[in-house]
């Protein structure tokens, strides 16, 4: 009993440990950081840290998968929230732009300069782009929206969010991630609302 309890305990700190590495990284960045930096300002021992990955561009790779996770979780918790198809599409893109609003420019630069890191937002993006598409499918069924070729939409949709991810819209537009998937959101709802 005592080694279970333990091992909650564990997993509990390793949990709140990511969830700080993780709020640390999206306002700050990780580039110029280094294991004894992110050690101190957690507030643990570099062998604590080694003790959740074994370097730190592991570590980093560990938090970003951490973020998605987390914020995968969330997200798809505002989408069961809501009612009809185009809430849920709604729901979906605002809680997506959400959980980047609290991520700083320092934080996707350095993801899209960090090879390991962006191949798990694009991965993440791709799923997000397929989601979307599901949920257009779903609303198209249900006659919520205008007949359109979801999987077109879902190409588009998925080309935009990698643009956002690669930072091509922010370097094009000024806006931050989440303000463009607010922005991408309030397009795409227009574009399937059905016309009078």
């Amino acid at each position: 009993m005592v080694d279970g309890m333990t091992q909650v305990r564990g997993v509990a700190r390793r949990t709140e440990l990511f969830d700080a590495l993780v709020d640390l990284l999206l306002a700050e960045g990780f580039a110029g950081r280094t294991l004894d930096d992110l050690a101190a300002r957690l507030r643990c021992s570099k062998r604590t840290l080694y003790g959740m990955a074994g370097s730190k561009e592991q570590l980093v790779r560990a938090a970003v998968v951490h973020f998605f996770r987390r914020a995968t979780e969330r997200v798809e918790a505002a989408v069961a929230a809501a009612a009809a198809p185009a809430e849920r599409v709604e729901a979906y893109l605002r809680a997506v732009a959400g959980e980047l609003a609290p991520a700083s420019p320092a934080f996707f630069d350095d993801v899209a300069a960090f090879p390991p890191a962006a191949e798990v937002y694009e991965r993440n993006t791709r799923a997000a782009a397929r989601r979307v598409q599901q949920l257009v499918d779903t609303g198209v069924a249900a006659g919520a929206f205008r007949a359109v070729h979801a999987g077109f939409v879902g190409d588009v949709v998925s080309t935009v969010m990698v643009r956002i991810q690669q930072r091509g819209v922010a370097e094009a537009t000024a806006l931050p991630d989440a303000e463009a998937y607010e922005h991408l959101s309030d397009l795409l709802l227009h574009a399937l609302t059905p016309r009078p």
